[in-house]
């Protein structure tokens, strides 16, 4: 083969898919295709997706954080039900039923059925709040209103309120 054949033209089918298909220009009205261009088209997709991605990351590391102060709340609660079930309590507890919690003076706090003002003359000992025990077996605040299922419970075996 000499040097002429080299730069002898084809006359095979170079590209067996249809032109509008051809990964490169395959007619002289295309667009030129420059290495400059793809180069400049790819560091755009990764600007682009570094961007996505990072929106994709900075919404879970707020889903994380919401998760975080969630479970920081639930330790709280949880720390706060074991407390007041640690609560001197000289009664068996009932659910739904409000217990009133007191504290003496030597820091152990204790339940008492009468409420700050059912005592006769002044409470002996600081009152520190009026709790209800619920079915789950937490405590709520005597002035929120009683869970659903507590109030089903407690129709069940016939205690009224």
């Amino acid at each position: 083969m000499g040097n002429d054949d080299k730069l002898m033209r084809h006359d095979g089918a170079n590209v067996s898919t249809p032109a509008h298909a051809s990964p490169y220009p395959v007619s002289r009205l295309a667009p030129a295709h420059d290495l400059v261009d793809t180069a400049r088209e790819i560091a755009q997709a990764d600007n682009m997706l570094g961007t996505v991605a990072n929106a994709k990351l900075e919404v879970i590391a707020e889903q994380i954080r919401d998760l975080q102060d969630k479970a920081r709340r639930v330790l709280d609660q949880a720390a706060t039900h074991a407390a007041l079930h640690r609560a001197a309590c000289s009664f068996r507890r009932r659910i739904g039923q409000t217990y009133h919690l007191y504290q003496r003076g030597d820091g152990q706090r204790y339940f008492s059925l009468l409420a700050p003002d059912e005592w006769r003359g002044e409470s002996p000992h600081p009152f520190e709040g009026s709790f209800r025990l619920e079915s789950d077996m937490t405590w709520s605040a005597a002035a929120a209103p009683p869970r659903r299922e507590t109030r089903e419970l407690r129709a069940d075996i016939g205690v009224e309120d």
